[in-house]
């Protein structure tokens, strides 16, 4: 019997004032990099600072393990978080993504 993988995702407003409020830098006095607001939005989340920003959003799996992250996409004006307990290939007609979902309501 073939096991269904959970996969989860979430799109981050990044130009939104709960990240404009948010203190990213783990380490303040390393002050040498000069990112955008966007990419220390990403960063935090590689680093593991998804499931402490949301921790009521984050799904577990059948397991009630952490969903892995898996992918962070850059959008526009929000970023493409992408997580799942195993990578694999993500259905995108029922994706939240605005691009995609605009893209398949064309197609139908």
């Amino acid at each position: 019997m073939e096991r269904n993988s959970t996969q989860q995702e979430i799109l981050l407003m990044t130009g939104s004032g709960f990240f404009q409020q948010q203190c990213f830098e783990k380490n303040e006095q390393d002050n040498s990099k000069n990112l955008s607001q966007e990419e220390k939005i990403e960063e935090a989340c590689w680093n593991g600072l998804l499931h402490e920003l949301l921790p009521d959003v984050i799904n577990k799996d059948a397991d009630g393990k952490a969903l892995m992250l898996w992918q962070v996409t850059p959008c526009k004006s929000f970023l493409e978080i992408e997580l799942c307990e195993t990578p694999a290939a993500s259905d995108r007609y029922y994706s939240i993504d605005p691009y995609t979902f605009l893209r398949e309501s064309f197609n139908n």
